[in-house]
């Protein structure tokens, strides 16, 4: 009799069982399909919005220069996003090929003769000039190469980007040997850091580029320079798990 009474009970714990386990999985399932959209549509959102902001950013600049009858929304029945950016485009390119004959070098030189005359200004424009010809001249000194620097303390270890030697009074102040410029970027934020010059032989110079040591400091260390080869690997050892996960059920069936 006892036995009549602990099969159904025994029965009725496996059907629990199983059910518990089947909404486990399901569970499961919907989460991880959940965050594999969201990592696919994450960066492309995040993409998408900083695209946009820049577009429409350049656009409230440029769309007051424009008088009211050039504007594309005056003939059509909904504003172009992007207008500003490609006048924007068009202009700074008609200004590069008119300042590159001798007439617009003229001109270029005149208005920068009168900038450097005028104390508050001068400073501010010669900075800024230094920093966008470093940043977008070919034969700028932007940051090229990135090393590591034993700060802050001994056996820690920080990115650095490295850019010219120093140069003039400069070089000759600082003590003997080799230096070079190095900026450290602070994480998450690379555009606040800490500059100084430093001796070529208490750094060691990395083989990666500048957009993965970006990448490497905004992420702080989560994205590593590898990280395609890693993903791959991690792909790989999904499927053989995902097979094994499938083969096992099928025994057990």
């Amino acid at each position: 009799m006892s036995d009549i009474n602990e099969k159904p009970g025994e029965a009725m714990a496996a059907d629990v069982a199983k059910l518990t386990a089947s909404q486990i999985s399901v569970a499961g399932r919907i989460r991880n399909y959940f965050l594999t959209g969201l990592v696919v549509a994450g960066p492309l959102a995040i993409t998408v919005w900083l695209i946009w902001s820049i577009v429409t950013w350049v656009d409230a600049l440029v769309r007051p220069l424009i008088p009211p009858g050039y504007r594309p929304e005056s003939y059509l029945p909904w504003p172009i996003p992007g207008t500003g950016l490609i006048i924007a485009f068009v202009a700074l390119t008609l200004l590069g090929f008119l300042t590159a004959n001798l007439v617009g070098r003229t001109l270029v030189d005149l208005g920068e003769s009168l900038l450097n005359r005028m104390p508050i200004v001068r400073p501010i424009y010669k900075t800024m000039k230094q920093i966008f010809e470093s940043l977008f001249s070919k034969t700028g000194s932007s940051f090229r190469k990135v090393a590591l620097v034993e700060f802050p303390s001994p056996g820690m270890w920080s990115l650095v980007f490295l850019s010219q030697a120093p140069g003039g009074d400069l070089a000759r102040k600082l003590p003997q040997g080799e230096h070079v410029s190095a900026f450290m970027p602070c994480t998450p934020n690379p555009t606040t850091g800490f500059f100084f010059y430093v001796k070529r032989k208490d750094i060691i110079e990395l083989d990666i580029t500048v957009e993965n040591a970006m990448t490497l400091l905004i992420s702080a260390g989560m994205v590593q320079p590898d990280a395609e080869a890693q993903k791959k690997l991690a792909a790989l050892a999904a499927t053989a798990k995902a097979a094994r996960t499938d083969r096992k059920a099928e025994a057990v069936d």
